[in-house]
């Protein structure tokens, strides 16, 4: 424990936010301590260290808590000075607790603590259905939704770190889960988005946005807005006839922004559907120059946040920031923590699409900067896993570049992890002789686990690859992590079972198809030992998973994960038993027969990433 004693101009509440975070520094504040004095300054924070005593400086709150896990980073040092001034008003970080995995407030609050020592001031959990309306008992009914008191309680605690936290909701698409409910299937424009110009709509809106902000003491909101595809041409089309997608936004948001003036909102949205209705394929990126409809749909008060999680050169997202700049609008920017293409991250991709982005941000002075951490199909991947990215952001924002072995120590220091082992996730993901494209990148340890073992749709697009080789070996190295303890032992236990079990499910995949069409049958013999020990760890894996998704999650949505791996165990035990029919004299297995074809390969060799399920276990539709 390294005693300092602090004094000087300390922040509200700060008493009561050193005591969340000394421990994770390993501080504590004695009389006689090391001497530490703090002064509040103008623009950003620095930090020097002498002999005789450290002076922390700092503009906001959060920048005081991050100055202390400098003071940490460089303690053994007898000299030494650290300025920084941000690229970026206001970083922020966006997670999603809409796709099924809900963080727990507890959870929540450890990740406030890591966000203050990184320096990120602002915090949003992205909330499609899973907050509380009290006039609609349904919604978020069975999805983990938040309390009000629940959201109160998460506002003061990042307030105490000096941490802004504020809404994030849908308001016209993505509402799927919403309005699935027959109390508010009237509201249907088609499933996903609601049906503008009904007066209904704006009575439910408004009782949405009221029952959004109450928790909050910020005034900024998210109103969501994006990938509303379709719109106007479901019931709207029936009820109203058709009319451009462009003036139905302008009207729609018009609407949902006189319940915002109401409450004195400052208000942001996505940007996409200024873009999409001017794209040849419903796109976001591929649209033109900005038409005068899109440009006429834009309210100037609302700031339009761009995201772009894909695209890898500056001048990509140049082009598109200047895009917005023609919209006459004020402009954000997300970029993506890549959590979401399965059971592990992508850190690769993360680097690759961020490190331009947050440049060509820094470059045109936007204000407000988000990194985004979706769930998309299940939340497979633990929010955990997004920690690496979240200090990957607060390091450009405060030095305004990426430097490796300078984001490793500041994660060590801000959250206890090791930055190598949370990267080298990204293996899981893109096994040798694997290559991705930009706008989708292969995520094999998805599809791998899923693939059903008879209908075999991934068996053409992986020839070649030595897919049980490479998870043996990702088994062995988190297995050995794991051993270590620490706080993210329970973590990385879940990905060297799930090594594991790719492991021998892999031997079956690589293998099984040839020797059935050949006969070879003490091969498929071998295999099917091979796809026995596969099913067996997948039971203890699905365990494991469930201990890990209970660490930080509410219980809701873990029964999506138990069906999908379930279903995973009992197609293991029924391939086996098919193929031991066959080799005790029966039938070979008819799906084993079929001529292996091309399904996500590109014709340049990259593979076409499958985030969905329900395109990765059956040429049948499942749902």
């Amino acid at each position: 424990m390294k005693k300092i004693s602090i004094a000087g101009a300390l922040p509200r509440q700060f008493e009561a936010a050193f005591s969340y975070l000394a421990p994770r520094l390993r501080f504590e504040n004695a009389e006689k301590g090391f001497p530490v004095r703090i002064c509040h300054t103008g623009r950003g924070l620095s930090v020097r260290k002498e002999r005789g005593g450290a002076v922390l400086c700092w503009e906001k709150r959060v920048q005081l808590y991050r100055a202390f896990s400098i003071l940490c980073e460089h303690w053994e040092e007898d000299e030494f000075f650290v300025q920084e001034t941000p690229c970026f008003e206001t970083l922020g970080i966006m997670l999603d607790v809409s796709r099924n995995g809900v963080l727990k407030p507890q959870a929540l609050k450890g990740i406030f603590e890591k966000m203050a020592l990184m320096g990120i001031d602002l915090a949003m959990m992205y909330t499609e259905d899973t907050y509380e309306i009290p006039e609609q008992p349904y919604f978020g009914w069975m999805r983990g939704r938040y309390s009000i008191e629940e959201l109160r309680e998460l506002d003061d605690y990042a307030d105490c770190l000096g941490i802004e936290l504020c809404p994030c909701i849908q308001t016209l698409g993505h509402l799927n889960r919403a309005l699935h409910w027959p109390s508010l299937a009237h509201l249907r424009d088609n499933e996903e988005v609601i049906l503008a110009d009904e007066e209904q709509t704006y009575v439910f809106l408004e009782q949405a946005i009221r029952a959004a902000v109450k928790p909050y003491r910020s005034k900024r909101i998210h109103i969501g807005m994006d990938e509303a595809h379709g719109i106007g041409l479901g019931a709207h089309l029936a009820r109203f006839g058709y009319e451009d997608p462009h003036a139905i936004i302008r009207r729609h948001l018009n609407r949902v922004c006189k319940i915002t003036d109401k409450l004195g909102l400052d208000v942001m949205m996505w940007s996409d559907m200024y873009f999409r209705p001017d794209s040849p394929t419903n796109g976001y990126y591929d649209s033109g120059e900005p038409s005068e409809k899109s440009i006429a749909a834009v309210n100037p008060n609302v700031t339009l946040v761009y995201w772009d999680y894909y695209h890898e050169k500056k001048e990509e997202y140049d082009e598109m920031l200047r895009k917005h700049r023609l919209l006459g609008a004020p402009a954000a920017f997300a970029g993506g923590i890549w959590v979401w293409a399965g059971p592990a991250p992508d850190y690769e991709k993360t680097i690759a699409s961020v490190i331009p982005g947050l440049e060509s941000a820094r470059d045109a002075n936007v204000p407000l900067v988000l990194a985004t951490a979706w769930g998309d199909n299940g939340a497979e991947a633990n929010f955990q896993t997004a920690l690496l990215g979240m200090q990957l952001f607060a390091e450009f924002d405060y030095t305004g570049c990426y430097e490796e072995s300078a984001l490793e120590r500041r994660f060590a220091v801000c959250t206890g992890g090791n930055a190598r082992v949370f990267a080298r996730l990204s293996a899981f993901n893109t096994v040798p002789g694997m290559r991705h494209g930009a706008m989708r990148p292969v995520n094999a340890a998805k599809f791998m686990l899923y693939q059903d073992p008879l209908v075999q749709l991934f068996e053409a697009d992986t020839q070649g690859c030595e897919m049980a080789k490479h998870y043996a070996g990702l088994e062995a190295e988190y297995a050995h992590h794991a051993q270590s303890g620490g706080e993210y032992a329970l973590l990385f236990r879940f990905y060297g079972q799930l090594a594991g079990v790719l492991k021998h499910k892999c031997a079956w995949h690589e293998k099984i198809g040839t020797a059935v069409r050949t006969e070879s049958k003490e091969q498929a013999r071998a295999l099917c030992e091979e796809l026995r020990q596969a099913g067996a760890l997948a039971e203890q894996l699905r365990k494991t998973w469930r201990s890990v998704w209970n660490s930080t999650n509410k219980p809701f949505g873990f029964e999506v994960i138990d069906g999908r791996m379930g279903a995973l165990c009992a197609r293991c035990e029924t391939a086996c038993a098919r193929v031991q029919e066959w080799l005790d004299g029966g039938q070979a297995p008819a799906e084993l027969l079929e001529q292996p074809l091309v399904y996500t390969k590109q014709e340049n060799g990259t593979l076409f990433g499958s985030y969905a399920v329900g395109e990765i276990v059956s040429a049948c539709k499942i749902d």
